[in-house]
């Protein structure tokens, strides 16, 4: 049985580069991001792993990144599940602003519970505990049942929706998970035995 579960922030994005919150606004990837997932997908296809799902958000970063992944293990064609509840966190009215304009408009500390606390969300937007809210029961429901059926599944997301992922995958309280921050590109293995607890973890950095 292989349940086999690899998580993927996607590449650089277009406002990644700018400096500006993204959340659910759908920028593409950059150059840089593209190298990104192709790299990510070279290194998978190097240990010759075979997805049997993969899962992704809605949004155009997180899908090619997704695909590129998919084309570097030479799997270009398997079925992927586009799923909202995998989406960035919702920046609310952050969303396209400039991080240090809106750091001058509402004072660096205000900034930094925004972004970095557990469940203070911006305005019109969503806390990390939020995010959470709608990633946890998608896995449990639709991703998990897959991988304890001895699958290899991918899932190509964001980094608030994989921190939320990985808070319960690594056993993180609530203050250790807003110290994590994920790498773009940057495949995660999981290895879980047949309870759903994780046995092995390896970062491909």
């Amino acid at each position: 049985m292989d349940r086999t579960l690899i998580l993927i922030r996607h590449g650089q994005s277009e406002w990644n580069l700018k400096n500006l919150f993204t959340g659910w606004k759908d920028p593409d990837l950059t150059e840089t991001g593209v190298k990104e997932a192709i790299q990510a997908g070279a290194l998978l296809g190097a240990r010759n792993i075979k997805f049997d799902i993969a899962f992704t958000s809605e949004l155009i970063r997180a899908q090619r990144t997704c695909q590129f992944v998919l084309d570097g293990v030479g799997q270009s064609a398997l079925t992927t599940i586009r799923k909202q509840a995998l989406n960035e966190r919702d920046y609310g009215d952050l969303a396209g602003l400039n991080k240090d304009d809106a750091r001058q408009k509402w004072g660096e500390e205000q900034v930094h519970v925004w972004r970095r606390s557990y469940d203070t969300p911006p305005p019109g937007g969503e806390s990390l505990k939020d995010t959470g809210a709608r990633v946890w029961p998608y896995y449990l429901t639709d991703i998990l049942p897959r991988v304890l059926a001895g699958e290899c599944v991918l899932v190509a997301a964001h980094g608030n929706s994989l921190r939320a992922l990985v808070m319960v995958l690594d056993g993180l309280d609530t203050t250790q998970v807003t110290q994590l921050n994920l790498g773009t590109g940057v495949p995660m293995i999981y290895k879980l035995d047949a309870t759903s607890k994780v046995i092995s973890k390896e970062v491909l950095e």
